[in-house]
């Protein structure tokens, strides 16, 4: 099913919200979102959802994404590991600023193909696409990995390419998933567990539009109650996954060979 209808009418048929956080505080910790980028016009909020039968949308995660880079700064979700599915078909998310309309490739399995190749004008000013992908040599790599969700639906949302930046294969395929992997079995430990992961821009482009990523990163806020546990891996560092604190983490994140600006996961609350 594709659509092209009115935001102001319709604000709720989306894949996503692009909006504000405000339908997905749950999903940070304490309500507080990682550093939100000043640029309001390049950074958007998503809250990334699907849409059930009735077309009411079941919020999962939250992505801010970079429309100039067209990969994801972040995204952030609770973990809740017990699903181990996954699918190929990869979704894209509405556009918000072309023309006067809006374009919604609802969350279903008979989206159009030419919607997902790019086909519709307009459909990729501000996102990736499919087309971006074939040939580049790159993988699509999540950042809110199908190995920490629950269910079906929780793993379909995950395929949305605002989910996901241009990854070396070898590292998504190997020392990355190793690293969601045992992030996994650390969290499962967790009475609950806030997790966000991020990537840095780096230097190279894929068919001139989409950013490839520099570095992986991710933290996690374990909390049991009474006490909090807290981590922060990064990579590739010599081609492997460094952990470390999340204070540590931030730091580097805020320095010029990252970010280049303040960057904070979870403000010293963890």
């Amino acid at each position: 099913m594709f659509l092209i209808i009115f935001l102001v009418l319709f604000p709720l048929l989306s894949q996503g919200e692009v909006t504000t956080f405000a339908n997905c505080k749950d999903f940070f910790f304490k309500g507080t979102s990682p550093t939100i980028f000043r640029n309001n016009n390049r950074y958007k909020q998503i809250c990334q959802c699907v849409l059930d039968r009735n077309r009411n949308p079941w919020f999962y995660y939250a992505t801010l994404y970079d429309t100039e880079n067209k990969i994801p700064v972040y995204s952030a979700y609770l973990f809740r590991h017990g699903y181990d599915g996954r699918q190929k078909k990869w979704k894209i998310e509405p556009q918000y600023n072309y023309y006067h309309y809006v374009s919604f490739c609802l969350q279903l399995d008979n989206v159009p193909d030419q919607c997902m190749k790019g086909g519709i004008k307009g459909i990729g000013n501000n996102q990736a696409l499919n087309t971006d992908y074939v040939n580049s040599g790159y993988d699509k790599g999540h950042l809110y990995p199908v190995r920490h969700t629950a269910d079906k639906a929780q793993m379909k949302a995950t395929f949305t390419l605002t989910n996901a930046a241009p990854q070396d294969p070898t590292f998504n395929r190997g020392n990355w998933s190793q690293h969601e992997a045992t992030l996994r079995d650390i969290l499962k430990k967790c009475r609950s567990a806030f997790v966000v992961t991020g990537v840095v821009p780096g230097t190279q482009t894929i068919k001139n539009r989409v950013r490839v990523a520099a570095y992986y990163w991710s933290a996690y806020c374990c909390d049991n109650g009474r006490t909090l546990r807290s981590g922060g891996f990064i990579g590739p560092k010599k081609g492997k996954v460094e952990s470390m604190t999340v204070k540590n983490l931030e730091a580097m994140l805020s320095d010029q060979n990252h970010y280049g600006s303040y960057f904070s996961v979870f403000h010293g609350k963890c």
